[in-house]
């Protein structure tokens, strides 16, 4: 009987940290290894799935900046324009130098007809520098698509 429990005992000191050993000897693979060839064909395949996303992203950003820039130079534009309409109305008119070629001193104040001749000058030279501000515009911006369309078909080529 006490050989029995003796073998019992021994039994159970070397079997009760059964299972810290076993937890102490797993293996635990922290990296998985694979072959090379392998690893070339999954980033080659990862590569032709982003890289026509990332050429649309690049495309859309590019055509939105050019958004921006034609916005920014409208905006612009039509600042100097209001800037010269205001500068145009804000000071006090001054004699032409035909007037005071005419015999009129220049500190004389404008007759009626002198006084709506020079207002009817000064709204059509307005107008005209509005309309050449418009037409350099267009012509920017027809410009600008030309060279994008021009552009184009060289980055599809690449």
């Amino acid at each position: 009987m006490s050989l029995l429990n003796s073998s019992i005992t021994t039994l159970d000191a070397g079997v009760n940290d059964f299972p810290r050993l076993s937890k102490v000897l797993q293996t635990t693979r922290h990296f998985e290894l694979i072959a090379e060839p392998d690893l070339h064909q999954a980033q080659s395949a990862l590569l032709s799935e982003i890289q026509p996303e990332v050429t649309n992203l690049l495309s859309r950003v590019a055509a939105y900046l050019d958004k921006l820039e034609r916005r920014e130079q409208s905006l612009i534009a039509k600042y100097e324009l209001q800037e010269g309409r205001l500068s145009a109305s804000g000071p006090a008119p001054r004699p032409s130098s035909r007037a005071s070629k005419a015999g009129r001193e220049p500190g004389a104040p404008l007759s009626g007809l002198d006084a709506l001749r020079l207002k009817q000058m000064r709204q059509k030279k307005e107008r005209l520098s509005f309309a050449i501000d418009r037409l350099q515009l267009q012509a920017g911006q027809r410009e600008r698509q030309l060279r994008k369309s021009m552009a184009a078909p060289m980055d599809f080529g690449e």
